[in-house]
């Protein structure tokens, strides 16, 4: 027999997927049915004693109902008020003394090399925005100049402007180890390792760190839009920028921004043991797929249909009349990683607005026109 409580008044448990900092979990929550909402109807099998869901009897939602999902709260909101990009907060000569959280290797042992989330404790007196940079002094003599210090390196936060505590004390990087090689012994040689990428990846908790910045302006998330399309293409430690997005977007319940867009992550990596924050992005992608989509391309492992390695570009012109429609729509798109990624998209970009009949160097100077064109490589 069918439930007898009016759907208006009913109330049931739904499982809903949340992915915290160190992982994910399940939490249940509790919603109530308004009468405009859209879920299968629960029918008592009268002989089986058993709940099922019977297809053909729904009734409709309303998409709020629908849309609702377990979000994290965050604090300050104050960091919601300036009007103004903070910028330069610290500079060189005067750099803001900040603490090493945690370090935690994210790739698996296949991975070439060795990447490193690392979350640094500034006290909130180093506030920035999603996409900015914090510049990192290391400790040591600058060889090139003794007596002075190092030179500033920049590294992309890959964390919101409340961090992976959700407080607006924390700040989180993305840092690669930069190991060099000798080509004929194959042999590393320490002599010349990056300074600054192995000082970050050896650091342990407590230990000091001086950073600069916030910096940086072309890769700010724009918000003006909450059903905005944002394209992002990383490679490597590129997804630095993209992790804050997605995290302002899915997991943190904002009260002045509540994304109803699309984001669409293209990501570049080596193998699957390179894959960088994959289960929270597969997270978003269970939990929002109507406004995330997700797509790897594993250069060791997959092949491109002109059965060479498979590159992010490749990827990009999988799906470049998709990608091209949703630009002339007004769609934001990012590109984030080495130099080297650039030429190998452009020349995809070009070959594909050649074969739609466009003029792809007219095309890239409208994007940029529009604020629509975003790109910082290092």
């Amino acid at each position: 027999m069918a439930l007898s409580t009016p759907l208006s008044q009913m109330s049931v448990a739904l499982p809903i997927g949340i992915d915290g900092s160190s992982g994910s979990m399940i939490k249940v929550q509790s919603v109530s049915f308004t009468e405009k909402s859209c879920v299968p109807l629960l029918r008592l099998d009268t002989v089986s004693r058993k709940l099922s869901l019977k297809k053909r009897s729904t009734v409709c939602m309303s998409l709020q109902q629908q849309a609702r999902r377990s979000k994290v709260s965050v604090t300050p909101l104050e960091l919601e008020d300036p009007k103004e990009t903070p910028l330069n907060l610290y500079r060189p000569k005067e750099p803001y003394t900040a603490k090493i959280v945690s370090v935690d290797r994210i790739v698996g042992p296949q991975a070439p090399g060795e990447t490193c989330h690392i979350v640094i404790d500034h006290d909130g007196k180093v506030p920035y925005w999603e996409g900015q940079s914090y510049g990192v002094i290391p400790p040591g003599e600058n060889p090139k100049k003794p007596g002075a210090p190092h030179n500033v390196r920049l590294y992309s936060i890959a964390s919101t402007r409340y961090g992976d505590s959700f407080d607006g004390k924390t700040a989180s990087l993305c840092v690669r180890r930069a190991q060099y090689y000798d080509p004929e012994t194959g042999k590393e040689d320490p002599s010349k390792a990056g300074v600054c990428s192995n000082f970050l990846c050896n650091a342990k908790p407590g230990d000091k760190v001086q950073i600069t910045g916030p910096s940086g302006k072309v890769m700010l998330l724009p918000e003006e839009d909450p059903k905005a399309t944002h394209i992002m293409i990383a490679t490597g430690t590129g997804v630095a920028p993209f992790r804050g997005y997605l995290r302002r977007m899915f997991m943190e319940d904002v009260p002045t921004f509540k994304f109803d867009g699309l984001a669409w992550l293209f990501l570049g990596v080596a193998n699957s043991d390179s894959l960088l924050y994959d289960e929270e992005f597969s997270s978003y992608l269970k939990d929002y797929p109507e406004n995330f989509r997700y797509d790897k391309a594993l250069s060791r492992e997959e092949k491109n249909k002109k059965g060479g390695k498979m590159y992010v570009q490749d990827k990009i012109e999988e799906y470049s009349d998709e990608i091209f429609k949703l630009l002339d729509d007004g769609a934001h798109i990012y590109f984030c990683g080495l130099k080297g990624m650039m030429p190998g998209i452009q020349d995809t970009l070009k070959r594909v607005a050649e074969e739609r009949g466009e003029s792809w160097e007219q095309k890239l100077s409208q994007l940029r026109k529009n604020k629509q064109w975003h790109v910082e490589v290092y």
